[in-house]
């Protein structure tokens, strides 16, 4: 299957800014298809709601691994996966995965920066994670293997303290890793915005969050992609139900149709 790496990239290297569909299965994607979107990504939070999973890798690898198939074998954008941490403990494993994603299409990944242990999600050590990404980007190039690498640093997302210090310790360590783009979740001053682009030589993701600036804004700070996350899976279900309560309180679908 024809794999759109470099397509994917050039996408990050534009002028115009990047916005993602994020998608859980192929209706959600086909959506994205209708109203021409370039590029998509698997939400890995949404994807594991619909088996009735939480976040956190509680999905195994080969049960994501099928919807990601449908996914790709449906869709026209170009598709990205967010693997979280990697399904993987090691770097040959992690790479081992990116690879089964390249065979079917995929052409790019998030990883994070964080792991979840027993429902508790934890930042790791930075050095450590990026002599990790190294290793998995080396074993790639080895393979010969080309998949655009974003890499989430989640100290914003996990409101640690000096988050901002943090994000920019990491960007440091992780732009010289082999990496392709670096992903900030959960960001949303400008200031703090605009000092991680200043000094990422990657360019930058963040994502929808209620006091996020507008999308000319984020362009404007230096922002090169932008993602929706869960958010949009979330309000589907939500109004599913407010549908399905307003069908029980009036004994009647009138409702739908109206």
């Amino acid at each position: 299957m024809k794999n759109r790496f470099k397509e994917f990239l050039a996408l990050h290297h534009n002028t115009e800014l990047l916005q993602i569909g994020n998608v859980w299965n192929v209706q959600s994607a086909q959506v994205y298809d209708k109203l021409n979107f370039k590029a998509i990504g698997t939400s890995s939070a949404a994807v594991a709601a619909t088996l009735g999973l939480a976040d956190g890798e509680e999905m195994s690898f080969d049960d994501y691994l099928f919807v990601i198939k449908r996914i790709a074998a449906s869709a026209s954008a170009i598709l990205s996966v967010d693997l979280e941490a990697g399904y993987g403990n090691t770097p040959e494993e992690i790479s081992d995965n990116i690879i089964r994603l390249h065979s079917i299409g995929v052409a790019g990944i998030n990883i994070e920066d964080s792991i979840v242990i027993n429902g508790q999600r934890s930042i790791v050590d930075a050095n450590e994670f990026a002599a990790k990404l190294k290793q998995v980007t080396g074993l790639l190039a080895k393979a010969g293997v080309e998949v655009f690498i974003n890499v989430r640093g989640d100290s914003f997302l996990l409101g640690l303290p000096n988050a901002l210090e943090g994000a920019l310790t990491r960007t440091k360590l992780y732009q010289d890793t082999g990496v392709h783009g670096l992903f900030f979740p959960c960001i949303t001053q400008i200031s703090d915005i605009e000092k991680i682009t200043a000094l990422s030589n990657l360019p930058v993701s963040v994502m929808c969050m209620p006091n996020l600036p507008d999308f000319k804004a984020l362009q404007s700070a230096g922002v090169k992609r932008i993602s929706s996350g869960n958010f949009l899976n979330s309000i589907i279900y939500q109004e599913l139900e407010n549908k399905v309560e307003k069908i029980v309180a009036e004994n009647s679908f009138a409702s739908l149709f109206n």
